[in-house]
């Protein structure tokens, strides 16, 4: 296993042992770092833990390792060292205990057994012994190297303890479902369903810097599936909650949108390593449950979920504290989600998709891949013939593209010469006029040159200051 480790990283947990051993003091390697290294699993984090005074150890292994400057956590006996391109962090062996209002601990120092069982699963209770005479032997006190074979988490010490102590643990519990493709074992989600409440204490950047991970996962809706089978997702993610069910009318039943949904997210995380596609994914069809609507003759309707779901956006980006530029795409990405399957089932005039390229701009081949994931079909006719008209929609977008350059259209004729030609102060008829003569582009009726798009200035500019 010590093999594993990489070189540079080696050198440095050799070193950590050595000061250890000059200082009588215990050293180990512990944690996720010890997980994925038996996992064979690349890490970028690196943990250590001393049983004594961390922050003074992480000084001394920094000044070794030419790290002029490291980060203190004093308060909870913790150091970050940043080394290249991995990311050290240095602890004290502890226990923490918490008030039942707030996810602050109070922290007491403590022996190896007793830092492991404070971990939220066995199999990050694991740790690596770097002291020079027992390098590398491992040291399971709570069976985590067992509960890896079976694939299984489980926490260390009794679980509604656990998840009571730190709620953000049932989180995790959901990220480490889907990031490690383990099943959490019983008592775990009973523990976790007795305590779901106890996540409203949890800061909501937490919640979401979770959520986040477990889209980065291979397979994003184990996660998911297991937050709403403990009841974590309508309190955290209350939109795609209440996506699940499905009615049935004059023997019409509309496809589970829940189950769909997660389709789509595992559909796009095959697709792509993007964050951003995946959550989109897990967003576009959050408006679907206010629209739904039987219309007698036709069947199960969502008219405008597109438009809905672009506007709950508002209020989800301010709630989970999504950056702007996150929320804007998310936005985008849902309202059009939509528009390549129309165009797909039309005869395609070359100004819808001149409307596509402008509308999704940047985010186009992201549009492209969502819509994709988006076929979740089981009949494989269906599915090559949806593909066959995506692919025609890109042809055609290639072709417009190629013909025009309508990728980073703008009007030829800008805002400040039609000012110029007016011989008028700035106002909101500039911005009209000029967006009279894009559209007028975008729908064909002049090219997309300069010599153009001025003839048509002068002749609707009258029009436009009466």
């Amino acid at each position: 296993m010590i093999d594993r480790i990489p070189h540079n990283i080696l050198a440095v947990l050799q070193l950590a042992g050595r000061l250890a051993k000059d200082k009588d003091m215990e050293c180990y390697s512990v944690g996720g770092f010890v997980r994925d290294l038996i996992l064979n699993v690349p890490s970028k984090d690196v943990d250590i833990m001393v049983i004594g005074d961390g922050v003074a150890f992480a000084k001394d292994l920094g000044k070794h390792l030419g790290v002029p400057e490291i980060v203190e956590y004093g308060e909870f006996g913790t150091a970050l060292i940043p080394h290249g391109e991995f990311l050290i962090e240095v602890a004290s062996a502890r226990t923490e205990t918490y008030e039942s209002d707030s996810r602050k601990p109070k922290v007491v120092y403590t022996d190896l057994k007793g830092d492991l069982g404070r971990r939220d699963f066995t199999v990050n209770a694991m740790a690596l012994n770097l002291i020079p005479d027992h390098f590398g032997k491992l040291v399971d006190e709570y069976g985590g190297l067992q509960d890896l074979q079976d694939k299984i988490l489980r926490t260390p010490l009794d679980p509604v303890k656990t998840f009571d102590d730190d709620p953000l643990r049932m989180m995790r519990a959901a990220r480490f479902s889907a990031q490690l493709e383990f099943k959490l074992v019983p008592e775990a989600m009973q523990a976790i369903q007795s305590q779901v409440e106890r996540i409203s204490i949890v800061s909501q950047e937490r919640v979401t810097d979770e959520i986040i991970k477990t889209l980065k996962t291979q397979q994003p809706s184990l996660g998911f599936y297991v937050m709403q089978e403990a009841g974590l997702l309508p309190l955290v993610f209350p939109e795609i909650a209440v996506l699940g069910g499905v009615e049935d009318r004059d023997g019409q039943r509309h496809k589970d949108v829940f189950h769909h949904t997660l389709k789509v997210v595992d559909n796009a995380a095959e697709r792509t390593d993007k964050m951003e596609v995946r959550f989109a994914a897990l967003v576009h069809d959050i408006g679907k449950p206010a629209t739904k609507k039987f219309i007698n003759g036709t069947g199960w309707s969502y008219h405008g979920h597109e438009e809905l779901g672009r506007k709950m956006m508002n209020v989800v980006g301010k709630r989970m504290r999504l950056s702007r530029k996150l929320t804007a795409y998310l936005k985008r990405m849902t309202r059009l989600h939509l528009r390549p399957i129309a165009l797909a089932q039309e005869q395609v005039s070359d100004s819808g998709i001149r409307r596509l390229i402008v509308e999704a701009g940047e985010n186009l081949e992201d549009l492209m891949i969502l819509v994709r994931a988006d076929v979740t079909s089981k009949d494989p006719r269906r599915v090559k013939r949806y593909y066959g008209n995506f692919d025609r929609v890109m042809n055609r977008i290639e072709e417009v593209v190629e013909k025009d350059a309508m990728r980073a259209f703008q009007s030829p004729l800008r805002g400040d010469e039609i000012i110029e030609l007016l011989g008028v102060p700035p106002g909101p008829v500039i911005g009209q006029i000029k967006k009279a003569i894009e559209e007028a582009i975008l729908d064909g009726e002049i090219p997309n040159e300069y010599d153009a798009a001025k003839a048509y200035f002068f002749k609707i500019k009258d029009s436009y200051l009466s």
